[in-house]
């Protein structure tokens, strides 16, 4: 007796693939701009502690346009959120690329990666929400694989190519292929359908965002208290690990061990190469890679921070320390990768659509909170103390935040599996 089984939907249909060529794009344009310019900042100023000074300041709008965004995400189309912000992200790398040499470069610095942060902050709740749309409930964990793939794609094409364009023309060509980027993902945007289950907004726009944030937080904190757990974890891994090595890594491999702009790039190009294999597990891995697991991955991530101060200690060649330094970006990039793939499908398969959008902002900006405070400190810290005191530190602070971790994924990955609670 023959039974008959529905096939599952294709997942690169028309407009989801659309989703991802645009994204490889837009990704590319922000990658190149995120290397080059604090690179550029780097190495005009020398200082570490302004280095960090204005990472943390780029990354505080980030944070308070995530929720924003999500609210936004929920309430309007979220293809024309993204060809908006994309259109608006090519116009600011325009007018910098004219106003600089004739401002101050710190306020202007400050300035453009703060709305580059901020623009980029309102982007990914849209695209983030939009996944289940497109790719349907049984494509949820190998759709967030995907997108996170072309995340790491960018990232590892992004920083080689802006390495070898910074080291032998200089920050404006950088700007002018920005730009093209975000212009050319915008226009392929404009043919992509999502399906729109827009909201009514009640009231005027602050009303709408607190009462919309205020829906998440009922939520979150009524039906799903573990996603406050996970925040904690996510947020205090930023603050003790992440934000070491968005500022160490560059001021180790730049300053401290002496090396040329191609080879930072080569270096933070070997991150984005480790996202694309972690990605590339989890897709493959699909529903074997359970949440659980999450506190192991984290607890091999701080290892690799410990890897790169041990590579930096007084004695070790420099070439020798920057392979290590690489390898070691890698591997932290391929955890967490894997990580991210599957606590966003925990996330978006236990929320219902219409708080979709919300929740995911509200998660990424209290997750993300920590990392300016983070940057900030880690600056001053790279600044009057050896580097590698400093990255051995910091591995000893993430290995204990992982062992905490290890009780708050097992309880999320118990809440539900991909079931959203009625």
């Amino acid at each position: 007796m023959k039974t008959s089984q529905t096939n599952p939907t294709p997942l690169f249909r028309r407009d989801f693939t659309l989703v991802v060529i645009g994204q490889i794009i837009s990704l590319f344009g922000n990658a190149v701009l995120r290397f080059a310019l604090p690179l550029y900042l780097l190495r005009q100023t020398g200082s570490a502690g302004l280095f960090g000074a204005v990472g943390a300041a780029a990354f505080i709008p980030a944070i308070l346009c995530s929720p924003i965004g999500g609210v936004v995400a929920d309430r309007v189309n979220k293809r024309n959120i993204m060809v908006a912000l994309d259109f608006s992200t090519a116009g600011l790398v325009l007018v910098f690329a004219l106003l600089l040499g004739r401002t101050p470069l710190v306020p202007l610095m400050i300035v453009c990666l703060m709305l580059l942060y901020g623009i980029a902050g309102a982007y990914q709740p849209a695209v983030q929400a939009s996944i289940p749309l497109l790719a349907g409930a049984e494509r949820l964990t190998s759709a967030n694989a995907v997108i996170n793939m072309v995340n790491t794609l960018s990232g590892l094409l992004g920083p080689v190519v802006g390495g070898v364009l910074f080291g032998s023309f200089g920050i404006r060509p950088i700007l002018w292929v920005s730009a093209g980027c975000f212009f050319l993902s915008a226009v392929m945007e404009l043919f992509i359908q999502i399906p729109c289950r827009t909201q009514a907004a009640a009231g005027k726009v602050l009303s709408t965002v607190r009462q919309d944030l205020g829906e998440s937080w009922r939520f979150i904190r009524r039906d799903r208290p573990v996603f406050l757990s996970a925040m904690l974890v996510l947020a205090l891994f930023n603050l003790v690990l992440s934000a070491a090595l968005i500022v160490g890594i560059p001021v180790a491999v730049v300053q401290v061990l002496g090396m040329s702009d191609s080879r930072l790039g080569f270096t933070q190009g070997a991150m984005g190469l480790g996202g694309l294999a972690g990605g590339l597990l989890a897709a493959c891995l699909g529903e074997r890679l359970r949440l659980r697991r999450g506190s192991t991955l984290l607890l091999a991530a701080s290892l690799t921070a410990a890897g790169m101060g041990l590579a930096l200690l007084p004695g070790t060649a420099p070439a020798l320390g920057w392979w290590v330094i690489t390898a070691m970006s890698f591997a932290v990039m391929v955890l967490s990768t894997m990580l991210v793939v599957v606590l966003s499908a925990a996330v978006q398969g236990q929320t219902p659509p219409e708080l979709l959008g919300k929740v995911m902002a509200f998660i990424m900006a209290v997750s993300n909170c920590a990392s300016p405070l983070g940057q900030a400190v880690y600056g001053a810290l790279f600044e009057g103390c050896p580097a590698w005191a400093v990255l051995l530190g910091a591995a000893a602070a993430a290995a204990v935040t992982a062992v905490y971790s290890k009780r708050v994924f097992c309880e999320l990955d118990a809440g539900g599996h991909g079931q959203i609670r009625p």
